[in-house]
């Protein structure tokens, strides 16, 4: 397995934060990875998830959000949140100078990092990629969430599970297909949102962690 390097970088009016680069010897990316609102980049599922990346060549550049940091329970604030997204990807750009940079996240985190798209543009982030888009409150259907996501320049990857009751998949498709060929959906049969699946569904965890992986590296081949 690839061992992650532990490192700090600054965010404009927020401190420092850590983060974790994982840089496999055949790495053809380096994803920016933000975490999710609940769990910070050393969950196990991000942890699980940059392994499966190293696996198909992709990179990751996983950091903490300040609040994650400082261990507060509040989520930052959206400007925080993005200034933490633009640094992260400025970040990857000095570490990795010879690799086309992705951006993206669990969650939140992808919501920020599109967010941040959407008002800086988030140069030079190839593409982002979404692992599970929360469309909306649990169990509270509405698209608000992705009204922004039309200003995003970048493709978009989305990966979401059918069982996700973040992401409506009849309000999530429509905004995919508005939003044409930047949008890529991904759908993974009884995957929750956060991608575990039943035992009745004939699939394991770790083999929806291996299609989530390769999903990403054969979508940014294309982008």
């Amino acid at each position: 397995m690839t061992a992650a390097d532990k490192l700090r970088f600054a965010v404009q009016g927020a401190g420092e934060v850590s983060a974790l680069l994982m840089r496999p010897p055949e790495a053809k990316w380096l994803l920016a990875l933000a975490h999710g609102a609940g769990a910070g980049m050393s969950h196990p599922f991000m942890s699980a998830l940059a392994a499966e990346l190293a696996r198909v060549g992709v990179g990751t550049l996983r950091y903490q959000f300040p609040y994650m940091e400082a261990r507060k329970g509040r989520p930052d604030s959206p400007a925080v949140a993005t200034a933490t997204v633009a640094a992260a990807v400025r970040q990857a750009t000095e570490l990795a100078p010879d690799l086309p940079i992705l951006a993206g996240g669990k969650s939140f985190g992808g919501r920020m990092t599109s967010t941040a798209a959407a008002q800086t543009g988030l140069e030079p982030a190839r593409g982002i990629v979404f692992f599970g888009f929360p469309l909306h409150a649990p169990k509270q259907p509405a698209t608000k969430r992705g009204d922004h996501l039309s200003d995003v320049k970048q493709p978009m990857l989305f990966l979401q599970g059918t069982r996700d009751d973040l992401a409506d998949l009849t309000l999530l498709k429509p905004i995919c297909t508005k939003l044409g060929r930047r949008a890529a959906l991904h759908i993974i049969d009884g995957a929750d949102h956060s991608f575990h699946v039943l035992k009745t569904s004939g699939k394991t965890d770790s083999a929806v962690l291996q299609e989530l992986a390769e999903t990403t590296a054969s979508w940014a081949e294309r982008v």
